[in-house]
């Protein structure tokens, strides 16, 4: 089995390749190629079915030559994240839609009818919305990003529908907490309240303290991108995306979070300065999710926010 993770040389990427790779003898998998304009750092990878690729997206020629007709799973991860999207319209387009499309043209050029799996957003959902998404709220984008990923869950559909590819999304929510430096998301600062304290760094946070998201750790995640991958075809049904659950957690309780994981250890402060730009794109986003369709297929959220923030002392700082 030869598998794609474009993207692959970001954080979940990666993750998936080091879960995939721990799984490969049992699930098969000879190849595993991480395609990214970004490579993972040196010496992260040893195993020999690991291939870093430098390519971009948008380039058809170049996605379809690195992915190839010996394909039987792509994971499509890489795009320009919320903010990006937002501040360049252009650029966004170009990689979150006609990446998309490069990467689903090359899946459907393979012949291999392969499995693909999109990670789309809850930013798909927008303006007045209930206090949880589920499976029967409409998606009403307010961003260029939120446009971009349903643009990408329709093309999953049809792309399925046509015998092309089989093809699977998953709206995630916000990932916290993601380690390295801060992005260009907008809910790039719910994994900074947690990541900069614990390693000594005051943070600022951009939005008021009461204010909530939808959350979901690294683990579940990557738990979520596996299990989805597994799934036999007919498990969807035409509707091909699935919303994952996301925990409802203000950034409050996330900074009470913060205080009772760490214990003893040493942790910088938090204070907060509303941006009313990052606000605003906030408020316009879910502040909890759950579906009983993911649930009855057996994806699981997070229970409580402290067990996130262990999860990342635990993951990534090697407490």
């Amino acid at each position: 089995m030869r598998v794609v993770i474009t993207g692959g040389g970001g954080f979940l990427g990666r993750k998936l390749a080091h879960r995939l790779l721990a799984e490969a003898d049992q699930r098969g998998i000879d190849e595993i190629v991480l395609l990214d304009v970004v490579m993972p750092p040196a010496g992260e990878f040893n195993d020999p079915r690991l291939k870093p690729m430098s390519g971009n997206i948008t380039n058809p020629s170049q996605v379809e030559s690195l992915i190839g007709s010996n394909i039987d799973g792509i994971f499509h991860l890489a795009a320009v994240v919320s903010a990006g999207a937002e501040a360049d319209f252009d650029l966004g387009y170009k990689v979150n839609f006609e990446g998309t499309r490069n990467i689903l043209e090359s899946a459907r050029a393979s012949g291999k009818k392969p499995k693909v799996i999109f990670a789309s957003s809850i930013a798909t959902y927008g303006g007045i919305l209930p206090d949880i998404v589920t499976d029967d709220t409409p998606v009403t984008p307010q961003t260029s990003y939120g446009v971009q990923k349903v643009i990408g869950e329709q093309l999953i559909n049809d792309y399925s529908r046509k015998g092309y590819l089989d093809g699977r999304a998953m709206r995630l929510p916000t990932i916290v907490v993601r380690p390295g430096k801060p992005n260009k998301a907008a809910s790039s600062f719910a994994s900074g309240i947690i990541r900069e304290p614990l390693n000594n760094i005051d943070m600022v946070c951009p939005v008021a303290p009461e204010t909530r998201m939808a959350l979901m750790s690294p683990r579940r995640v990557i738990d979520a991108f596996v299990h989805l991958f597994d799934l036999p075809s007919g498990a969807l049904g035409q509707n091909r995306t699935l919303p994952l659950p996301g925990l409802s957690v203000s950034m409050a309780e996330a900074c009470d979070a913060l205080v009772q994981a760490a214990g003893n250890r040493h942790h910088g402060t938090i204070t907060f300065d509303v941006d009313p730009e990052i606000q605003a794109i906030i408020n316009g986003w879910p502040k909890a999710s759950f579906s009983e369709r993911a649930a009855s297929l057996g994806f699981k959220g997070d229970d409580n926010m402290v067990d996130i923030v262990t999860a990342y002392i635990e993951d990534e700082l090697g407490d």
